[in-house]
C-alpha cells in the first residue's frame, strides 16, 4: 500500500517501480549523506537469500530481485501494519542508481514504524544503517502540494557484487481495503510472496492479472500466503502498454465483518461511485459569487451549447492547476466556492467548480473518474486507484451534436459529452488522446457505472500540409509551406509554441526543418490562431535550401518529399537485436495529407519518377503518387492511422507496412535537361 500515494489527481507521485517513486527517489537517494556504516549482522532472512545460486541471465541484466516479501496483518478496528522487506544482488555499476536505496512515503495516515537496511560485500563483509541514518523529506513541486514525505536510505556501498536489503513496518488506517500486489520489476525476480492474515470474520478477494491465478497457502485461521518464483524482468519498450497491462500483478481487496466499516471495500464498481458520492456530495454547491459569473459569462447568450462551451472556456483558461492535497484531500474535491475564490485546484476541484457552473444554466453534470494510461482500468477489476477526474455533461434534447466528438450514449443519462477542464488547450466537443479508448467511472446517484470512452476517427486529428516549391538548374529550393492542424496534432504544436517566450518560438520551426534538410534557411514564420483552441491551427513559412537537389551533369535527383516523416520514429520502435515483446500502442487516430508541388527549372524534364505505392494493414494506411505536367511536380500522400493498439501477434505486419513508407519517402525524381 505504501507507494500508492494518491488518487484522482492529474499529476500523482511517479512510480516506475514498486521499489521506489521514480524521479523523486533518484534525487533523494543523490541527497543522502555517506554515513558511518557499523558492521552489523544481517538478518537471517536476507543471508539465506545471498547464499542462493542464480540462473543465467543476460549479459546486460542490472540486478536480480532476490527476494520481495509483504505480510499484511488486518486489524478488527480497520488498522493495517505491513511488513516490507526487499533483497538485491547488484550485477552492474548502474544498479547503484536504480536500486541504491530504499524510500518509504508517509503522511499522518500512514506512519513508519521502523526501517532498516544492509549491505553484505562479495567478500562477506556485513554492514547496516537505520533510523538514524535516515533523510527524511518531502514533496513540493509548482505544481502541486502534499503532505507526503518519505524516509529515505542508502544502502551503504551498494556496488556490483554485493546483496543489499531492507525492512521496513508501516501502520495506516486506509480510506479502502484495497491492496495492490506488484510481484513483477523490470529486474528479474527470484522470490515474490504475500502473507496476510486477517481478522475473524473477515474475507477477502484477489484478482490476479497478466499472471495465472494462484491459489494461497493457509497458514492458519485466516492466514495466507502466495508466492511466485523465477519471474523474468519486464523490458521497457518505446509506447508499449502501461506497466500495469503488461506487468504481473494482484489485487487484493479486504471485507469487514462489520457493516458499518463495508464503505471502505469495493466489491462492485457501484460500490466505488457510492463511497466517492459520499465524499464529494457538498462540494458543487453553487455559491452567490459562482452564480453571478454564471450570469455574466452567459448573459445574452441562447444557445445552449454556446452556453456550456462560454463555461468549460472559463474554467480551463482561468483556473490554474495547483493541488493542495493533505490527507483526504487527494480524493475529496475541494467545495466549488473555495475553487472559484482562489482560482486554483486540481482535476477533481475543476471539474468540481465547472459542475456547479453547469448547474446555474440547468445542465447537469457527473464525476467521470478515469486514468490518463490505457488498460489501467480492467473492468471486471472495480477500483478507485485512477489518476485523473474529469466530467460528463447531459446534453439537452436540443443542442445538435454534429460537431461533438467526445459523445457517450448512456442507456439512462442519455447523450453525456465527455470533457476534461484540466486539459488546456483541448477544446469541448474533443477528448485527449490519453483518455480516448479507455474506460471512465460515472458517479452517478445510483452509484458508480463503467463505461467506454470513444476512439475519436482520424478525421478529427488532422494535418494538412501544402506548399509550393521552386527549383533551380543547380538543385537550389525555395519555396512557402502551410500547415493547418486540427484536433489532437494542432493541441500538441499549440502547446510546444505557448512554452516559449514569442520570440524564441521561430525555434520550433527551425527543429522541425532541420529534420529533413541539411541546409535551410527559414525567411519568415507566422502563425494563426495559436491562442483560440476550437479554431484550426495554422503555420505558414517560407525557406530557401541551397542544393536540396543533388546535381549529375545533365541530371537533377530530387526528392519529391521535402518534408514530413511517417515511418522514421515509428520505425524505432523496432530494433534488429531484439523481438519486441509487447503491443504498440499510438497516441490517436489521425490522417496527416502533404501535398507539394515543385516547379522544376525551365527545360528539365522527368527521366523516372517514383512509382505511386497503396500500402495497407489493419491499423494503417499509405498512398502517395508523383506526377508531371506542365513542368511541375505534383506530390501527393496521405497517411493515416485507424486503431491505436497493435497487439504483439500483429507487430510483423505494422513493421512490414513502415518499411515501405520508409523506403517510399526516400524515393526520388530524376530530371533531365532536355534542353540546353
Amino acid at each position: 500500500m505504501t507507494t500508492l500515494i494518491s488518487f484522482f489527481r492529474t499529476r500523482r507521485l511517479p512510480k516506475t517501480t514498486k521499489w521506489g517513486l521514480a524521479l523523486w527517489i533518484s534525487i533523494a537517494m543523490a541527497c543522502l549523506p555517506r554515513v558511518a556504516v557499523a558492521a552489523d549482522s544481517a538478518p537471517e532472512w536476507l543471508r539465506t537469500a545471498a547464499q542462493q545460486k542464480l540462473p543465467e541471465y543476460e549479459k546486460d541484466t542490472v540486478a536480480v530481485i532476490l527476494l520481495d516479501e509483504t505480510q499484511t496483518t488486518v486489524r478488527d478496528n480497520g488498522q493495517i501494519e505491513t511488513l516490507h522487506r526487499g533483497a538485491f544482488r547488484l550485477l552492474r555499476p548502474e544498479a547503484k542508481r536504480e536500486y541504491g536505496g530504499v524510500s518509504v512515503p508517509f503522511d499522518k495516515d500512514e506512519k513508519v514504524l521502523s526501517l532498516k537496511a544492509w549491505t553484505i560485500e562479495p567478500n562477506g563483509h556485513e554492514m547496516a544503517v537505520g533510523e538514524k541514518d535516515a533523510v527524511e523529506h518531502g514533496y513540493l513541486t509548482d505544481l502541486e502540494y502534499a503532505d507526503v514525505r518519505a524516509k529515505s536510505l542508502a544502502f551503504p556501498e551498494a556496488n556490483p557484487g554485493s546483496v543489499v536489503g531492507f525492512e521496513y513496518v508501516e501502520r495506516e488506517r486506509p480510506y479502502v481495503f484495497e491492496d495492490d500486489w506488484w510481484f513483477q520489476d523490470p529486474s528479474p525476480v527470484l522470490t515474490a510472496r504475500f502473507e496476510l492474515q486477517l481478522p475473524p470474520g473477515w474475507e477477502f478477494t484477489t484478482n490476479w492479472f497478466n499472471y495465472p491465478e494462484q491459489q494461497p497457502q493457509t497458514l492458519g485461521s485466516n492466514h495466507y500466503l502466495w508466492e511466485v518464483k523465477n519471474l523474468p524482468g519486464v523490458e521497457t519498450e518505446p509506447s508499449m502498454p502501461p506497466w500495469r497491462a503488461v506487468a504481473g500483478w494482484a489485487g487484493i481487496k479486504y471485507f469487514p465483518r462489520d457493516p458499518a466499516m463495508r464503505a471502505k471495500s469495493s466489491g462492485s464498481w457501484q460500490d466505488v461511485g457510492f463511497w466517492y458520492n459520499g465524499l464529494s456530495q457538498t462540494s458543487r454547491s453553487p455559491s452567490p459569487a459562482i452564480q453571478q459569473k454564471v450570469a455574466e459569462l452567459t448573459g445574452g447568450i441562447s444557445d445552449p451549447l454556446a452556453k456550456i462551451e462560454a463555461l468549460a472556456k472559463y474554467v480551463q483558461q482561468n483556473i490554474h492547476y495547483f493541488a493542495v492535497e493533505i490527507g483526504i484531500g487527494g480524493w475529496q474535491p475541494h467545495p466549488a466556492a473555495e475553487v472559484f475564490e482562489h482560482k486554483y485546484g486540481d482535476c477533481k476541484d475543476k471539474a468540481t467548480l465547472l459542475s456547479a457552473m453547469l448547474t446555474g444554466i440547468g445542465i447537469r453534470s457527473y464525476y467521470l473518474a478515469v486514468d490518463h494510461r490505457r488498460e489501467f482500468v480492467h473492468p471486471g477489476y472495480p477500483s478507485i486507484y485512477m489518476d485523473h477526474m474529469i466530467l460528463a455533461i447531459q446534453l439537452p434534447d436540443s443542442v445538435p451534436d454534429g460537431a461533438l466528438y467526445a459523445l457517450v450514449q448512456d442507456g439512462k443519462l442519455g447523450r453525456l459529452l465527455i470533457f476534461d477542464p484540466t486539459s488546456e488547450h483541448t477544446p469541448l466537443g474533443y477528448l485527449p488522446w490519453y483518455l480516448q479508448s479507455s474506460y471512465g467511472l460515472l458517479m452517478t446517484p445510483e452509484g458508480g457505472r463503467l463505461i467506454s470512452l470513444p476512439l475519436l476517427p482520424a478525421s478529427t486529428n488532422r494535418l494538412l500540409r501544402t506548399a509550393k516549391f521552386d527549383l533551380t538548374p543547380t538543385g537550389d529550393l525555395s519555396g512557402e509551406i502551410r500547415e493547418l492542424q486540427w484536433g489532437g496534432p494542432a493541441q500538441r504544436e499549440r502547446e510546444e509554441f505557448l512554452d516559449r517566450e514569442p520570440s524564441k518560438r521561430v525555434e520550433v520551426f527551425d527543429r522541425f526543418l532541420a529534420n529533413f534538410l541539411d541546409n535551410f534557411r527559414l525567411t519568415s514564420a507566422s502563425i494563426g490562431n495559436l491562442d483560440q483552441d476550437d479554431q484550426t491551427l495554422s503555420l505558414t513559412y517560407k525557406l530557401v535550401s541551397p542544393r536540396y537537389a543533388n546535381a549529375a551533369g545533365d541530371l537533377l535527383f530530387v526528392r519529391p518529399r521535402v518534408l514530413g516523416d511517417k515511418s522514421t520514429s515509428l520505425l524505432r520502435l523496432f530494433t534488429e537485436q531484439k523481438r519486441r515483446r509487447y503491443p504498440i500502442e499510438f497516441e490517436e487516430a489521425t490522417r496527416q495529407d502533404d501535398i507539394f508541388d515543385i516547379t522544376v527549372p525551365a527545360g528539365f524534364v522527368p527521366d523516372g519518377l517514383p512509382q505511386p505505392l497503396q500500402a495497407d494493414c489493419d491499423y494503417a494506411t499509405y498512398k502517395s503518387e508523383t506526377k508531371f505536367s506542365d513542368g511541375v511536380l505534383h506530390y501527393k500522400r496521405t497517411f493515416e492511422i485507424k486503431q491505436v493498439l497493435v497487439p504483439q501477434e500483429r507487430l510483423s505486419a505494422i513493421r512490414d507496412f513502415l518499411e515501405q513508407v520508409a523506403a517510399d519517402q526516400q524515393s526520388a525524381a530524376v530530371l533531365r535537361r532536355a534542353t540546353p
